[in-house]
């Protein structure tokens, strides 16, 4: 239909049927059947032909001032489109979990900025398993299993969980040296569904038996009440990387590897599967993976 519009303006703007099919480098019979085509639909004539010149009908005049505004505004969308492709800019909605937003995204979101002024960023930081269509989310950064295969998933970076409590708190309740000693300790519990339990994950999976204590389901939360010398919580690394390199946490049992999951976890930037991913998209991506250092 739009190249039947098309056909129709240049005839009546250049009057020549002959010269239309030069400028779209057609047949001079395609375009007089295209024609045909169109005022068939409409049931209208729309150009009066003879021998010298074409000229429009009252309705041509009339359908040509609309048909004029339907390929300028076509063409105007696909400039837009194109400019999209090729510049970063629009909305870009962001999901991210407390603990990971706070610890490891926003840091960085000032350099982003800076980077892509036309990127219009929103973060909503959430526990809660967000619906990428429903809601209208551009990425999710999550942890665990990929299960939904209209989306992508591209691996920002390994958990590697560690268990850590405050000096006070050692001090105070003594440092456990095996992983049955944590039976005797306050071991705070992350309150997310399947990721409240301990296990030992090299070599033989074992799931390890922990002293009752407080349970609470934000990572943040968890860390909170290690400062506040409540427990010893099992934690990602990169929420608690600055309190141990400032010794507000120490690491212990070291020499163990363990998981809140039966396997061991990472966290995934998630969006939707699409043959051509929008640039905004893709330069948010690209950057997260730039500072993270994905391997």
């Amino acid at each position: 239909m739009i190249k039947r519009l098309q056909y129709f303006n240049a005839v009546i703007e250049s009057r020549s049927i002959s010269e239309t099919s030069r400028i779209f480098d057609v047949q001079p019979s395609s375009i007089s059947r295209q024609i045909a085509a169109l005022e068939q639909e409409l049931g209208v004539r729309l150009i009066n032909r003879n021998t010298r010149n074409i000229s429009p009908t009252e309705a041509g005049k009339m359908f040509y001032s609309y048909s004029q505004q339907i390929v300028a505004s076509l063409d105007e969308a696909k400039r837009v489109i194109n400019d999209l492709q090729e510049q970063p800019k629009g909305k870009l909605v962001v999901s991210a979990t407390v603990g990971y937003g706070e610890s490891v995204i926003l840091p960085h979101i000032a350099e982003f900025t800076l980077l892509y002024p036309d990127v219009e960023l929103k973060i909503e930081l959430s526990e809660r398993v967000v619906d990428l269509i429903e809601e209208n989310i551009d990425v999710a950064i999550r942890s665990g299993e990929l299960a939904d295969s209209t989306l992508v998933a591209r691996k920002l970076q390994d958990n590697n969980f560690i268990l850590c409590a405050s000096p006070v708190y050692l001090s105070q309740n003594g440092v456990p040296d095996t992983p049955d000693a944590l039976q005797t300790h306050h071991c705070i519990r992350y309150g997310y569904i399947g990721w409240n339990n301990w296990y030992l994950t090299a070599g033989n999976l074992t799931r390890v038996e922990i002293g009752s204590g407080l349970e609470i389901n934000t990572v943040n939360g968890q860390k909170q009440l290690l400062l506040n010398h409540s427990g010893i919580a099992l934690l990602p690394r990169w929420a608690v990387d600055a309190e141990l390199k400032s010794g507000a946490l120490v690491q212990i049992l070291a020499e163990y590897v363990f998981s809140p999951q039966p396997t061991n976890t990472a966290t995934y930037a998630i969006y939707l599967k699409r043959e051509l991913v929008s640039p905004k998209i893709r330069v948010f991506l690209d950057f997260l993976a730039e500072k993270l250092t994905v391997k």
